[in-house]
């Protein structure tokens, strides 16, 4: 098996038990081991999956490029990895629909700051990381790396929506009626300041610290 080839099929075993264990086997398997028996299984299988996924990464070596980035997709990717940034700060502020995690029973507020451009500003981050890098890392070991936390990060929202639906019902559609799953889909919001200037400030330091120059710091250099 090519080094590719290992990277994608531990992605796959990464991502692939990381939903299950998240969603249609969570219940019996807590039934069955306790929540910290769950919790200590859940953690085993996915450093087992994680751990050799970034190995076969490592020993895989440079690899050529599917196609070599324009100007035009650097300037996307930056644009894409700063809103990244912003969802992924604001996503600790005062997430409405966390008090029911403590009741189900709860009613949930209304949304602020990045809860109004999306209901899944974290999971949107990390999305939005993969699609930028996806644009200008086309190695293939890297690609596969992108597109497992991509679709890690939207169907691990999809199901969240799915058991809040089951747990929460009305109270549920009552709160998805006011946000939306796709950022920006009801429209411009603001992120708040904190969430604008902590992202932006992530942002640059994280841009700064990569491998290689990337955001505004490609240009800068």
């Amino acid at each position: 098996m090519s080094g590719a080839g290992a990277v994608a099929l531990f992605a796959a075993l990464f991502v692939g038990t990381h939903l299950l264990m998240s969603h249609p086997l969570r219940e019996p398997l807590v039934a069955r081991l306790g929540p910290r028996g769950f919790q200590a299984a859940y953690s085993a299988i996915s450093f087992a999956t994680f751990i050799p996924m970034v190995l076969a990464r490592r020993n895989t070596g440079p690899q050529p490029w599917l196609w070599q980035p324009s100007e035009f997709l650097w300037w996307v990717a930056a644009l894409l990895t700063l809103v990244a940034s912003v969802l992924l700060v604001g996503s600790f502020v005062r997430n409405p629909a966390m008090v029911t995690m403590q009741s189900h029973d709860a009613v949930i507020g209304r949304p602020a700051g990045v809860f109004r451009i999306t209901r899944h500003p974290m999971m949107w981050s990390f999305a939005l990381w993969a699609v930028a890098h996806l644009a200008v890392h086309p190695e293939p070991s890297a690609m596969a790396i992108a597109v497992a936390i991509f679709v890690l990060a939207l169907a691990g929202s999809a199901g969240q929506d799915a058991k809040k639906r089951r747990q929460l019902g009305r109270r549920w559609d009552e709160w998805v009626a006011q946000t939306s799953f796709i950022p920006f889909a009801r429209g411009f919001a603001f992120p708040g300041w904190f969430a604008l200037v902590g992202g932006t400030v992530l942002f640059v330091a994280a841009t700064w610290a990569h491998p290689i120059p990337v955001g505004v710091w490609r240009w800068l250099s």
